[in-house]
């Protein structure tokens, strides 16, 4: 049920305070006001005595003390089908590289899913995230041999079941190669049939060792089911930058500009800076976007990328699972990471990392009625925070959440 009329004190991400006005699920009006103090004397949005019904004596006020308001969190790269969450702890198992990860992840898949079910884990890790403020999440789910497409039938279920507290976008993802595998190209023609939104690949040079054969695959896919594009590309140097310049070429030629990503592309990372510009102008044109979970190695310029017009956003990518035993669901989180990778520094900077796990990734994701605007969704988060650079540098307490006017998370009472 969407809660009643709602009228919200906060500080918005330019910095300036305002009323702002919630109904039917939606953002109504903002009001502009002059910045004030609590009438109690508390410190603003740190303090721990927020009251409902108190601002200006007016029904239906959550009395925010200033708080920072932004637009819901958006995980543009998660994993949801392969989290250990729920289960019980799973020791970290090292593997020689990226053949053999993929191999000792299918056995242990199956060992988890024999104490807790893909569904249960998938639904506790959505709903973590949308605790701490995450509105919207794009899931890849595997869909290979091994598998079928039983993890997309159990993220559809799981979809369907958070929906009240978080959108799910699920993307056809072949963890097991498109080429090298046989059968995998007609298991991600079902899985589009049947409810994923885009299609996934996978290295097409590194992996399957066919990037022509590959590529035709996805694009035709792409292309036949109105489907968007997101693939993993994890080469690096000038083998994943040619990748990446083939990708563009392909999504300009089919006018896929806006609905395509390489996430990861550890190539930008590592480029001289004559290829990585020639690149980096080749996705700006063709309309490709980046997404980066902030990697210790390689991590692409995200500076240079957005000044240069291509979009950026970020992801959390694995959480506790069988490739990263570490991870929380927290994008504000993500932010920090990244930026402590980056060398973000200056408030600029530090809104610009706030971006990623916001504007950037909603955009990225085709998020039509997202923001902090009239008219849009209800998909908010209020952050005990002054600031946009302080939220991100500070990992602050998420005070309340909205989904759609739906209250997830309210710590204001």
């Amino acid at each position: 049920m969407i809660t009643p009329d709602l009228l919200l004190d906060a500080t918005l991400p330019d910095g300036s305070t305002a009323d702002v006005h919630l109904a039917d699920g939606r953002i109504a009006a903002l009001t502009p006001v002059s910045a004030r103090r609590p009438a109690d004397g508390t410190d603003g949005p740190h303090g721990s005595d927020s009251t409902h019904g108190t601002h200006g004596d007016r029904p239906g006020a959550v009395r925010l003390h200033g708080a920072l308001l932004l637009p819901a969190l958006v995980d543009g790269h998660a994993h949801l089908d392969k989290t250990f969450l729920g289960a019980p702890w799973q020791p970290h198992r090292p593997a020689a590289d990226l053949r053999a990860q993929i191999a000792s992840e299918r056995v242990q898949r199956r060992e988890v899913a024999h104490l807790t079910p893909v569904a249960e884990r998938a639904e506790t890790l959505a709903r973590r995230m949308a605790a701490l403020g995450t509105g919207h999440v794009r899931s890849h789910v595997d869909v290979d041999p091994d598998t079928g497409l039983d993890h997309l039938h159990a993220l559809l279920e799981v979809r369907e079941r958070v929906r009240d507290v978080i959108g799910v976008q699920l993307v056809a993802f072949p963890q097991s190669g498109v080429v090298a595998t046989p059968g995998v190209a007609d298991l991600l023609d079902a899985a589009l049939r049947e409810g994923a939104e885009l299609i996934g690949g996978l290295d097409p040079a590194g992996f399957d060792g066919d990037v022509d054969g590959q590529l035709d695959i996805v694009f035709g896919l792409a292309e036949r089911h109105g489907a968007g594009v997101d693939i993993h590309l994890h080469d690096g140097g000038p083998v994943g930058a040619s990748q990446l310049r083939d990708i563009a070429d392909r999504t300009a030629a089919l006018g896929l500009g806006g609905r395509v990503t390489v996430s990861h592309a550890f190539a930008l990372g590592d480029l001289g800076i004559t290829e990585l510009l020639t690149t980096t102008r080749k996705l700006a044109d063709a309309g490709v976007a980046i997404m980066t979970n902030g990697p210790s190695r390689s991590m692409p310029p995200v500076t240079l990328l957005h000044e240069h017009g291509v979009r950026v956003f970020a992801g959390s990518d694995n959480i506790r699972d069988a490739w990263w035993p570490y991870g929380t669901g927290d994008m504000l989180e993500r932010a920090t990471i990244i930026g402590l990778q980056g060398e973000l520094m200056t408030d600029g900077e530090l809104g610009l990392a706030a971006d990623l796990v916001t504007t950037h990734a909603a955009a990225a994701l085709g998020l039509s009625d997202y923001g902090l605007t009239p008219g849009a969704r209800a998909d908010l988060v209020a952050i005990a925070a002054g600031s946009v650079p302080e939220a991100v540098a500070a990992h602050p307490e998420r005070l309340l959440v909205l989904h759609g006017g739906r209250v997830v998370l309210d710590r204001t009472r």
